[in-house]
Order: C-alpha cells, then sequence, then structure tokens
C-alpha cells in the first residue's frame, strides 16, 4: 500500500466492527473477501464513501449459505459496530447503542490487531465501479430491511385466483396447488419503476417508431431523478448487487436497463454529458466481469451484444451526435472487441430477432 494513504486512512478511514462472526465465514468488502479466522472482529483504514459489505456463512459440511450484503456510505472516522445473531445465524437487527460504540472507540488500541485493513489493491476498480452512487440514491435503492440476499426471503401470499376448471391443462392445475410465495415485505430492491413503451393514444405507426427508438422511456425515467447522473448511479448499483451480491433479482433490473439505454436514438444528442458517462461506466463493467460469466449468464440469447451493437448504429447513424462521444463509442467498441472477440462490423444488419416490430393496423 502507498505509505501516504496508509498515513491518511489511518486519520480519516472508518472502521467497521463485526462482533461473533463464526470462525470460517466468507466476508468481504468491495471486491475482496476472505474466510475468517477466531481472531477476526471487523475492517479498519475503509476509505470514505459507498462501499458494500457481504458475508456467507460456511455449514459444517462446508456448505455455503446464500451471500447477504449491504451497502454503506461511510464517513471520515466512522465507527460503524454490527453483532452475529446466533440464533438467526445473520446479522442483528439490534440497535448499537451509542455508548457500547464508544466503549470500541476508546478500546481501538487494542481492537487493532483484530482488524483487518481495507484492501487497497482494488480500490481504484472500486471507485470506477460506484462513482455515481449518491447517499441519497443509495437510501432510495436500498431495500428496506437494509439487506441484500442472493435469496430472497418468500413468505406465503395471497392465495391464487381459481380459475374455471373448463379448458385448463394439466400443468395449470399443478401450478394451482402450490403456494403462493411472493417475497418478504421490504427485501426487494427497490429499483425505479420503468414507465410504458409509448405514450397513450400512439398511433401505430408512432409505436413502430417508439420500438425502435427508448427516447421517451429514457426521458420518463430520468423525471424520476434529481439530475440525470442518478440513472448511471443506479445502474451501478444494480451492477454492484448481482456481481458482487450475487442477487438475480438486481441483474435483471440491470439488464432491462442498460437495454433501454442501448436503445435509446434521437436522445443521445440532447443527452451527450449522460452518454460520455455511460461508456465509461460500460466499459468497467464490462471488461470488469470475467468472460465466462458474461457470456453465460448475462449475455444470454446475446442481448448484452445486440443492444451494443445498437447503440453504436445510433451514434453512427443519429444526425447531431458529436464527433466527440463517437470517438469515445469506437474507444469502447475497440476495448470489448479485443477482450470478446465480438464483430461490431456491418452495424446496418440486424442481429437475430432483433429486428424492429413494425406495428400493422389490423393489430391494433
Amino acid at each position: 500500500m502507498d505509505q501516504e494513504i496508509a498515513k491518511r486512512m489511518l486519520v480519516e478511514g472508518a472502521t467497521m466492527i463485526f462482533l461473533n462472526i463464526p470462525p470460517g465465514t466468507e466476508f468481504g468488502i468491495d471486491l475482496k473477501s476472505w474466510n475468517t479466522g477466531d481472531k477476526f472482529k471487523g475492517v479498519k483504514m475503509i476509505p470514505p464513501g459507498i462501499h458494500i459489505i457481504h458475508y456467507s456463512t460456511i455449514g459444517k459440511y462446508g456448505d455455503i449459505s446464500p451471500k447477504v450484503s449491504f451497502m454503506h456510505n461511510f464517513k471520515k472516522q466512522e465507527f460503524l459496530v454490527k453483532k452475529w445473531d446466533l440464533d438467526s445465524e445473520d446479522i442483528s437487527s439490534e440497535c448499537i447503542q451509542n455508548e457500547e460504540i464508544k466503549r470500541f472507540k476508546d478500546n481501538l488500541f487494542e481492537l487493532d490487531q483484530f482488524l483487518g485493513p481495507y484492501p487497497f489493491d482494488t480500490w481504484p476498480q472500486w471507485k470506477k465501479l460506484s462513482n455515481h452512487i449518491s447517499e441519497s440514491l443509495l437510501e432510495r435503492l436500498n431495500p428496506e430491511s437494509g439487506l441484500i440476499r442472493s435469496a430472497l426471503e418468500l413468505v406465503k401470499g395471497e392465495p391464487k385466483t381459481e380459475r374455471r376448471s373448463r379448458g385448463r391443462t394439466s400443468e395449470e392445475k399443478e401450478e394451482e396447488l402450490l403456494p403462493n410465495l411472493v417475497p418478504k415485505e421490504g427485501s426487494n430492491i427497490r429499483m425505479t419503476p420503468l414507465p410504458e413503451a409509448y405514450p397513450e393514444g400512439c398511433s401505430p405507426a408512432e409505436i413502430t417508431l417508439h420500438s425502435m427508438d427508448s427516447t421517451y422511456t429514457l426521458e420518463k425515467i430520468i423525471s424520476q431523478f434529481n439530475n440525470e447522473m442518478d440513472l448511471l448511479g443506479e445502474l451501478q448499483f444494480l451492477f454492484i448487487c448481482f456481481l458482487v451480491g450475487q442477487s438475480l433479482e438486481a441483474m435483471e433490473s440491470w439488464r432491462t436497463l442498460f437495454r433501454t439505454l442501448c436503445k435509446v436514438r434521437s436522445g443521445l444528442v440532447r443527452r451527450r454529458g449522460l452518454y460520455s458517462a455511460f461508456l465509461k461506466v460500460l466499459e468497467t463493467q464490462l471488461i470488469f466481469i470475467p468472460e465466462d460469466f458474461l457470456v453465460d449468464i448475462v449475455a444470454s440469447n446475446n442481448v448484452i451484444y445486440s443492444s451494443l451493437r445498437d447503440l453504436f448504429r445510433s451514434m453512427k447513424e443519429e444526425a447531431g451526435v458529436e464527433p466527440r462521444l463517437k470517438c469515445e463509442a469506437e474507444h469502447l467498441k475497440e476495448r470489448l472487441t479485443h477482450k470478446f472477440g465480438w464483430d461490431f462490423e456491418d452495424l446496418e444488419e440486424e442481429v437475430g430477432d432483433e429486428a424492429p416490430v413494425i406495428v400493422d393496423l389490423q393489430d391494433v
């Protein structure tokens, strides 16, 4: 670690105390994780800002529990204390009193030997992955429970509405016998709702245009934020939740938001600053994750590749797109071609079933 950074973080860095966590637990902060030992009590020298804490317990037969994580905006010299609940085998929801926190602070010299230093070798990457997530946005997106779970807690919901017995398939009858399980209240990530793809009352021709250009949807989404860059903050939050927190819920939402941003055409001119930042966010996200993970999970049906082709084609064809933005897109194309071997030549050709949907009057 750079000695100047080390000295500064000794003074400014935050500390997280995690008491009674079982030995052998897979514990991590941001992009690094370890298996805890008997003496582990937390992490020191945490740079001020947004960080994700994540953990998975290890059973006596070596089985790993689903990952649980939480994101927190650490302030300078903050002292965060969490406890492990042995009964629930999870982090305790107990509120730590200020008096107890003060005792730990006063005892920091003795505690220091039980605290691991923040992994500064991954800090530059982490800052690129999270630089658009503000504290207000974090509060808005975090589940009400405060915990992001790779396996959602499901509870029994309202009984399914009974259908008429006539005309039902055997599969439908079997499905109706299953309990209606829904996510436990407060456990969901609070993503920004996506609007309809086109305004009410559109003509068939207008619906066709909206299917080829998601600018209307983009503008409706941005209107729900304090500023346009919060949209990229949400994209980063979702990416971190599925990359580090292993949340499939976040993965699907990230993919939907990514697809919407890539299908914008006319909005590229008005939102030049947003798209310049979006290209940088994409470069970090797509280059960072392992290639096999990208291919096997994220790029099912080539949605990532085909979406990027849409974006690069729009930047090439749309009148008024600034030359500098086009150069930034070319740079990203070259990086992705080098890493994944993706071909972005002949952008005019449609890939698979990604051709625009033409609405006929008879279909309306």
